[in-house]
């Protein structure tokens, strides 16, 4: 039987023998692999010190370059009083001033408007303080309205318009304690109105 161009029968009887020839066929231009030569490991030698190497780098610190005038007591003293240090523009206690922002009712409210706006922008603390203090301030008066509004159509809302003036005040109380204190006092709610309050309102030449 005639071989079609394209045969695919698995079962050609010459198969066997292509493979061999094929397996024995010698390339032309064969060129034998060259081996490449292990690279040499070298270490250098380590080098070794004596004792006398190390003898100017050994000396106890006795002390004795410590300067006369360093005083630690002076660093201490700076360090305790400054919540206590005058506020220029002000004449008061820098604590002081952080305190009463957050005063309850509208004294902390006033407080805050009136140092934003006597308080020059070299007292950062102070002026945060103030824009954070007045900025609670604006959002319990907020808070606080809208739950009036909403307490005149159902007894929940004025339910809860009276625990959320019992829980501001405490706060406010807490708050300003902690300032008073020096310790931290961040209400995170508050933070972009806090910004804009203390950039919008500049301190009076």
């Amino acid at each position: 039987m005639a071989k079609k161009k394209f045969d695919t029968n698995p079962l050609d009887p010459e198969f066997p023998q292509k493979v061999r020839e094929a397996q024995t066929e010698t390339l032309p231009n064969f060129v034998a692999t060259d081996r490449i030569p292990p690279a040499s490991v070298t270490e250098e030698q380590t080098r070794r010190f004596n004792e006398t190497d190390f003898s100017a780098h050994q000396n106890a610190f006795d002390g004795s370059q410590v300067p006369t005038n360093f005083h630690t007591s002076k660093l201490n003293s700076d360090v305790g009083s400054s919540s206590n240090r005058k506020v220029s523009n002000v004449g008061l206690p820098e604590n002081i001033l952080t305190a009463l922002p957050y005063i309850p009712f509208f004294v902390g409210l006033i407080a805050g408007i009136i140092i934003l706006l006597f308080v020059p922008k070299s007292e950062t603390k102070v002026r945060f303080h103030a824009a954070q203090g007045l900025a609670a301030h604006i959002g319990i008066l907020i808070v606080t309205w809208i739950l009036s509004g909403v307490g005149n159509i159902t007894d929940l809302a004025d339910w809860g318009n009276t625990i959320f003036r019992v829980a501001t005040m405490v706060m406010l109380i807490i708050w300003t304690i902690k300032a008073w204190q020096g310790k931290p006092v961040h209400i995170e709610s508050v933070d972009d109105l806090t910004e804009w309050l203390e950039e919008k309102i500049k301190p009076r030449s």
